[in-house]
């Protein structure tokens, strides 16, 4: 049964967001939540946690560029130059710390799993891999080409799924000309040079 405290919590945290974010994004972010609390009991891992760092890993895209490296810069965060000029990628590293500062979660498994949920990092924890995968193939997705394949390996091996996402995600942005930020790169190259995906390199 849920801690009826958490239930409280959790009730206050998604009445925030909702506050908080555009509709389309509170809608994506519910959608997340749900998608990486039915992977955590997929996995075995805490589906609280699972839930919590889904609701919360977007909870810093609505603020503008200067806002979230102010955030940043009082925590003294260390940015990359791609990250600086770019809310899509600086609103993970700003949403871990609004998620403590704003929301009150103080779990760092949780803050982890925001602040990487959308460039990933080598050694992913199982958490971070969660979010991470199911920012991606939440119902809300559409465009990318390899959704379908990604939505069922994510419920069958949960590193090939992100290996797929990173996959998929470089090669889009390679086709469109965008540019790459390293640390997407960096995790890809990690992942395919033959990690175990337990943390250490095979």
């Amino acid at each position: 049964m849920r801690d009826k405290n958490k239930e409280l919590d959790r009730i206050g945290i998604i009445r925030l967001l909702e506050k908080d974010l555009k509709y389309k994004r509170f809608i994506h972010t519910l959608g997340v939540a749900n998608i990486s609390a039915a992977l955590a009991m997929r996995y075995g891992a805490d589906t609280d946690k699972a839930e919590m760092a889904g609701l919360l890993h977007d909870c810093a895209k609505s603020l503008s560029l200067r806002d979230m490296l102010k955030l940043c810069e009082e925590e003294h965060l260390a940015l990359n130059d791609y990250e600086k000029k770019s809310t899509a990628l600086l609103h993970s590293k700003a949403g871990s710390v609004l998620a403590r500062k704003r929301f009150g979660c103080d779990d760092d498994e949780i803050l982890q799993a925001i602040r990487f949920h959308t460039t990933g990092r080598p050694a992913m924890s199982l958490l971070e891999k969660i979010v991470f995968t199911a920012d991606y193939i939440e119902p809300g997705r559409f465009a990318a080409p390899g959704l379908p394949l990604i939505r069922e390996l994510a419920f069958e091996d949960l590193d090939r799924a992100v290996m797929k996402i990173l996959e998929d995600t470089l090669s889009y942005l390679e086709f469109s000309g965008a540019r790459i930020d390293p640390q997407t790169q960096k995790t890809y190259e990690y992942y395919i040079e033959g990690a175990d995906h337990s943390g250490r390199p095979a």
